[in-house]
């Protein structure tokens, strides 16, 4: 960054800190030596290091918020696929003519199927659903 450059950041940096409710000491003693007008090679070197610690925590930041857009994106994806799978598992009730049924009924029958424990019963069971899904994939390619 030239010179100026550098002059512009400090002097935005500490506008957007005068603005803090709570500036952090290190923020506050940037902001005393960025406005001293009468600075010893010390406070420079001092200067110098806060811009640097200022300008670090200024990228931690950006960070922070793009990790935070990563983790907001992938529960709104997350939050999309169970959506999707509840639809679809609610058409099933519709696509078998159960749209009717008191929800209490559903919810009986389908924990007593749960608790069964019988592959050659959930295997015929199997084979009959994907009949029905073919019948209705049929249906719906006839339709267009």
């Amino acid at each position: 960054m030239s010179e100026n450059a550098n002059a512009r950041w400090l002097a935005d940096r500490v506008a957007y800190l005068r603005q803090l409710k709570a500036p952090s000491e290190p923020q506050r003693l940037l902001m005393m030596l960025a406005e001293k007008p009468d600075r010893s090679p010390a406070d420079d070197r001092h200067l110098a290091v806060l811009v640097r610690a200022e300008k670090a925590d200024e990228r931690f930041a950006k960070l922070r918020g793009l990790a935070a857009k990563v983790v907001s994106e992938e529960k709104a994806a997350a939050r999309k696929a169970r959506n999707h799978r509840l639809i679809q598992q609610g058409l099933l009730f519709d696509l078998v003519g159960l749209e009717s049924r008191d929800p209490a009924e559903l919810a009986g029958a389908l924990a007593a199927l749960a608790e069964l424990d019988d592959p050659a019963r959930w295997a015929q069971w199997k084979t009959k659903g994907q009949a029905v899904l073919a019948r209705k994939t049929e249906a719906a390619a006839k339709a267009q």
